[in-house]
């Protein structure tokens, strides 16, 4: 397979913090690679790097000739008042094409990400609808190549589920850095993760990322193995070499100076291998013994005159684990700030234990004072802090949650998002309850991090209500899921694929078979009808299949539409539109004739 990117010895420090070294690394053409590892490795570096954005210290990258690509970033700065047409026509500025044809290919864009207005403001999109409209902003320049940084931040389980189609159904290579573990063994055929655990800074596993998880065990045991190895050579060559110098000049000087290599050796084994290490997340449980926590009767909520939820009953009990789950704007966070009290419901009743103790992970982090150093932030009273009635120093507190002694100084507005998720996590440690309520805790936390998440919670021995986006940890961890959508409905599912799966039935245009069981109104009220002709019969039956391949038809038109060779020709592009149209306006003819026979056909009956 043709080589689309090389990376030759790359070097990138901060400071004095390298982040990777010698970092030699090549992309095949239709790879999809999943780029992971821990935070603070230099991954969204990287990328910038091989977008061209960053100059590496040492190295150099080659791409194909003639490879475009195209560059997703972590956050979008755009200007509130632009329009989403607008702000995709900017990305074809250095494109030689009429105004006509760059209107139709941002129509064309925008519509694929899902926008239905398209003249729509940024000011009135969500976080998830402004990186769809990044994402249009970059596939509009037809990429061979593209670079996602952290696509599925702020996207909302419904915007992850359409991504994860658009990537599975792309004719580009791409290269996208998550921690959604669910979404990389979806999308990925390969995944590298940059860690200073392996000995040349990253480990690269071909296939999705549960072979990955194989393969990284192995390389792991297997330099376990080479330390413990190692360190029984080291002991040899340690008890020679303490023999004196009578016995050491009987041997070659050569073995003096292997032993020190094998000593040197050993002590990088042994370093790379205590890397390895997760922050060590527990929360602290107050053992309450009542057994109902929070129990939520008939509850309605509206905001800004919509409605979000009604008629919903909520109970949590000691281990139970809620999994809430809705698009953007569904109404989660109103829900879990009725839970917590510091919002009212306009209807029912919520009651909770005495005393109940409820620890809420806010998504927005508001309560983190960005002023303080990490040292205050982690231990605000002294230099210890009090851990399930265990004093611990800030040493071995920081340690835990994986910050070097060096950052103590720095102020909390130095460290990443993923080590400011962390120290938030110290925090909320470090207070007994009853009732957890995490707001996308996942968001910027490394899969390490997450999986050790993932287990304190899975152990926690009081309720636990989650909103994230992290379908793997969603979907391990709920005893129940609670969906919303945003409309005043909310329904309880077993797991993620039974909502899936109902969501849809729920979209999916209801066929002629769909229908056998619909409940029909009584004969009494429904209006004289012409009866069914015999050819009107025989149009009944089978008006089914003559539906699905006019169906096909538009879908035919559409893959024609999207050809790049199509989108260029300005012609051609507006003769395919207007057959898109003919053929679409026949498929809701055609349907309208079916709902007439259909209706004819159960009055007679």
């Amino acid at each position: 397979m043709p080589v689309a990117i090389t990376c030759q010895s790359l070097s990138k420090s901060y400071s004095s913090r390298p982040l990777f070294k010698d970092l030699c690394l090549t992309i095949d053409e239709r790879e999809k690679v999943g780029l992971i590892g821990p935070n603070g490795t230099g991954k969204s570096t990287l990328m910038k790097i091989i977008a061209g954005l960053v100059e590496p210290d040492g190295g150099s990258i080659t791409k194909r000739k003639h490879l475009k690509t195209a560059y997703l970033a972590q956050e979008q700065d755009y200007s509130p008042d632009d329009s989403c047409h607008d702000i995709v026509i900017a990305s074809l500025a250095d494109d030689p094409l009429s105004p006509d044809e760059k209107n139709y290919k941002a129509d064309l864009a925008l519509s694929r990400v899902g926008f239905t207005n398209l003249e729509a403001r940024v000011r009135d999109l969500s976080g998830g609808w402004k990186k769809r409209l990044a994402l249009a902003a970059e596939l509009i320049k037809e990429p061979d190549f593209l670079l996602l940084d952290e696509p599925t931040n702020h996207l909302d389980l419904e915007g992850v589920l359409y991504l994860e189609e658009l990537l599975n159904q792309a004719s580009f290579s791409f290269i996208l850095v998550t921690h959604d573990r669910q979404f990389l063994e979806n999308v990925t055929n390969r995944t590298i993760e940059l860690n200073p655990v392996y000995k040349d800074g990253f480990l690269s596993v071909k296939g999705p990322y549960s072979e990955f998880l194989e393969g990284r065990q192995e390389y792991l045991t297997a330099q376990s193995n080479e330390q413990q190895a190692l360190a029984s050579k080291v002991r040899r060559e340690v008890a020679w070499l303490a023999r004196g110098a009578r016995a050491r000049q009987t041997k070659s000087s050569g073995r003096i100076k292997e032993a020190g290599k094998l000593m040197d050796e050993y002590a990088q084994v042994k370093a790379r291998n205590a890397l390895g290490q997760s922050a060590g997340i527990d929360f602290n449980a107050s053992n309450r013994k009542t057994k109902e926590l929070i129990v939520a009767k008939q509850i309605k909520k509206s905001m800004g005159g919509k409605l979000l939820f009604q008629g919903l009953d909520i109970t949590l009990t000691p281990g139970i684990k809620l999994g809430l789950v809705g698009t953007n704007g569904s109404g989660k966070t109103i829900l879990l700030k009725l839970l917590t009290g510091s919002l009212e419901p306009d209807a029912g009743t919520i009651k909770r234990a005495d005393q109940l103790k409820i620890v809420w992970f806010d998504q927005a982090r508001e309560k983190l004072d960005q002023t303080l150093t990490l040292k205050q932030a982690l231990c605000p009273h002294g230099d210890s802090v009090v851990f399930q009635d265990r004093q611990m120093h800030i040493a071995s507190w920081s340690k835990r949650f994986l910050f070097r002694p060096d950052q103590l100084p720095l102020p909390v507005s130095r460290l990443s998002g993923g080590e400011q998720a962390r120290v938030f996590i110290a925090n909320l440690m470090l207070q007994p309850a009853d009732v957890l309520i995490l707001d996308e805790p996942t968001n910027d936390l490394d899969i390490g991090s997450l999986e050790v998440l993932q287990d304190s919670l899975a152990e926690f021995p009081g309720a636990v209500v989650i909103v994230s986006h992290d379908r793997y940890m969603i979907d391990s961890l709920s005893t129940e899921i609670l969906a919303l959508d945003g409309h005043g409905k909310a329904e309880y599912f077993a797991d993620l694929q039974q909502w899936e799966r109902a969501k849809v039935q729920s979209e999916s245009p209801q066929k002629p078979s769909q229908n056998k069981d619909k409940a029909q109104p009584d004969d009494k009220a429904l209006p004289k009808t012409k009866p069914l002709s015999n050819n009107e019969k025989k149009e009944l039956a089978t008006i089914h299949d003559t539906i699905s391949l006019a169906e096909q038809k538009v879908q035919q038109i559409m893959q024609e539409m999207a050809m790049p060779q199509h989108v260029s020709n300005h012609v051609k592009a507006q003769e395919l539109t207007s057959l898109m149209h003919e053929a679409q306006a026949q498929v809701d003819k055609l349907y309208k004739r079916w709902e007439d026979l259909e209706a004819r056909s159960c009055s007679k009956s």
